[in-house]
């Protein structure tokens, strides 16, 4: 596997190709709001700033929205017990594929990884661009340049002090550049062409000076580099290059206000524009120039009455990229498996091949093309390649794969079966089996126990249901040490795997029965509680009151400097809710330890639990204190 493959695997992957996709409507939706100031706003100024504080915006939204989408990592104050259950969950997917209808769509979640390499491989072009603009203009500033004559080196001197600008500014001839330019922040050089200031009158010589040193003043060798660096980030949006322009002319158009507020002749510095134009090159952005933007609109603003500027075709092209880009974000997020429920139904032996035989190892594509063939003899074809594509010894006479699969079936059904009449494939105990075979070691307590806690589950004597724990030393994309608990909490047989260890208890955990301090939430309804046990850890109690069929549940632990000190994501089911689903709540409770013991100090505990497929959610902040 190459690195980018096993970058496209990662959250960080799909977490940026979300960000790119919603970074489209945003920055349209940015533009537009700057389109509408850029109408309200005369003072150039006032528009610099604007459209400065819009680009800002952009990459505040793009960095936001990253970090809102990017999956928080587990720290070590809090135990999540089960990770194995999102790949049991999968499992799922393949038996009740209509429970899972209106997830992301697969072509989403096979393109948006793929979106930051891309991404990535842009910002290098751009960035090898901004590197060559910038060595363009560090060869002006050290190649052909000669001293300015004295005279001319006094007067810009003079301009200098009467515009209270303290940074010394060299002026140097050179023979490369064709216009008047500034390079470099902090020692600035204004470059003019060979010729230019003997070939001029003076006025209008020291008017193009005055703009230079406007730039000069205004820090705008600097700031242009930023700006090329965030036009490196945003390459890929057609808004923000729109934004950038807009700042260029608007950088021009203070410039012009700043030497026209301090020569006394308006008329006269256009017409020192009008002759700069005429010698004008096309110019690198590397380096601020008297000659940059439109030279009509420019001198027009200089001598011709005040106008509302036209904004072309600006706001439709950021309304288009607005639309198409939430269209393609709605269709992405709303997007179904699709296919199935419109297929006609198989043959009994290829449906019960499909249903009772493969359930819990076929892919989710692998289901949708299977029901799609249309013969028996392309049916049959598909169940050989199958099994070839899971030989571990592919062109011997045995595939060790399916023997050991159905040997799992025969197993899961004698030993694990329901005396109510379930096939003991289809319980909990039987899917996990048949999905990573035997554990390596069992814990069976089968008539129920009187039972002593482990410590990170807060110590101390319980009476439970029976039950039994399956450890597996390893998983492979799960993990080391992984611990499955199955609760037969009715009596009749049939242990179904759980997530939180209490329910294995025959007396519901109450909160400070473990003799903590227990501190609540103060929201109305349902509670949430911190027990605070004697040796400084803590267990979080969540109540579930409102019915979802999946549940997100997210807490933080904070001190009261703002410290993360834990953080808790999990997703969760009730029972009652989905009935057949492997591993879900079998109360509304949800409860969790954390691993290691908090300082002594003052401390907030904020919970979000949130329905996944609906509106609904519930935000509790619980304070407490460690003694």
């Amino acid at each position: 596997m190459t690195l980018l493959e096993q970058w496209a695997q990662t959250p960080a992957a799909k977490t940026l190709g979300w960000t790119l996709v919603h970074t489209l409507w945003q920055g349209a939706a940015i533009a537009l709001a700057l389109a509408a100031a850029l109408w309200l706003l005369k003072s150039s100024r006032a528009r610099y700033a604007a459209a400065c504080a819009t680009l800002l915006a952009v990459l505040a939204g793009f960095g936001l929205t990253f970090a809102l989408l990017l999956p928080p990592a587990p720290l070590s104050g809090v135990t999540i017990r089960t990770p194995f259950f999102d790949p049991l969950a999968e499992s799922y997917q393949t038996t009740h594929p209509a429970a899972w209808e209106g997830s992301a769509g697969k072509v989403a979640d096979a393109v948006l990884p793929w979106l930051g390499p891309c991404w990535l491989l842009g910002i290098a072009v751009f960035h090898l661009r901004m590197l060559a603009g910038w060595r363009q203009a560090r060869r002006l500033r050290d190649a052909g340049v000669c001293g300015a004559p004295a005279g001319w080196q006094r007067r810009l001197d003079g301009l200098r002090e009467r515009i209270r600008l303290a940074r010394p500014v060299a002026l140097l001839e050179s023979c490369l550049a064709e216009t008047p330019v500034v390079i470099g922040h902090l020692r600035p050089v204004i470059l003019t062409p060979i010729g230019l200031l003997a070939g001029m009158p003076a006025a209008q010589v020291e008017a193009i000076l005055l703009h230079e040193l406007a730039h000069v003043r205004r820090h705008d060798y600097l700031v242009n580099l930023l700006q090329a660096c965030a036009e490196s980030l945003l390459f890929y949006h057609p808004a923000a290059w729109w934004i950038s322009g807009v700042i260029r002319q608007e950088r021009e158009h203070c410039c012009d206000d700043f030497a026209a507020a301090v020569h006394p002749n308006r008329r006269e510095y256009a017409e020192a524009l009008v002759a700069l134009e005429q010698s004008r090159c096309a110019a690198s952005n590397a380096a601020p120039a008297a000659s940059g933007g439109s030279l009509v609109k420019r001198v027009r603003r200089l001598i011709g009455p005040p106008h509302r500027p036209r904004l072309a075709l600006t706001p439709a092209l950021s309304l288009a990229v607005l639309t198409i880009a939430g269209v393609a974000v709605v269709a992405a997020w709303q997007a179904a498996p699709g296919g199935e429920a419109t297929q006609p139904p198989l043959p009994a032996p290829y449906q019960r091949w499909l249903d009772e035989e493969v359930a819990f190892i076929i892919a989710p594509d692998e289901r949708n093309a299977f029901r799609k063939l249309t013969g028996d003899a392309e049916r049959d074809r598909f169940i050989e390649q199958f099994w070839e594509r899971r030989d571990p010894t592919a062109g011997t006479p045995e595939n060790e794969f399916r023997t050991e699969h159905y040997r799992r079936l025969g197993y899961a059904d004698q030993r694990f079966l329901v005396p109510s009449g379930a096939a003991g494939r289809k319980t909990d105990r039987g899917r996990a089996y048949i999905l990573w075979g035997p554990p390596d070691e069992i814990e069976s307590h089968p008539a129920g126990v009187r039972y002593r806690r482990p410590p990170e589950q807060g110590g101390g004597w319980t009476e439970t249901f029976p039950f039994e724990q399956w450890r597996y030393r390893w998983l492979e994309g799960v993990g080391a040490d992984v611990i499955l608990e199955f609760v037969d909490s009715t009596g009749t047989g049939d242990y179904r795997a759980v997530i939180d260890p209490l329910v294995k208890e025959v007396k519901p955990y109450a909160p400070g029965q473990f003799g903590g301090d227990v501190f609540y939430s103060t929201e109305p309804g349902a509670r949430v509680a911190v027990e605070v046990m004697p040796d400084r850890r803590i267990l979080v109690s969540a109540p579930i009151d409102f019915d979802a069929v999946e549940y997100l549940i997210t807490g933080t632990v904070r001190s009261r400097d703002g410290r993360v000190e834990a953080v808790l994501e999990r997703r969760v089911s009730l029972c009652r809710a989905s009935p057949n689903q492997f591993g879900c709540l079998t109360q509304p409770l949800l409860q969790t330890y954390a691993q290691h013991r908090l300082s002594a100090g003052s401390y907030v505990f904020e919970v979000v639990v949130k329905d996944l497929s609906g509106p609904a959610r519930k935000d509790y902040a619980i304070n407490f204190r460690v003694n």
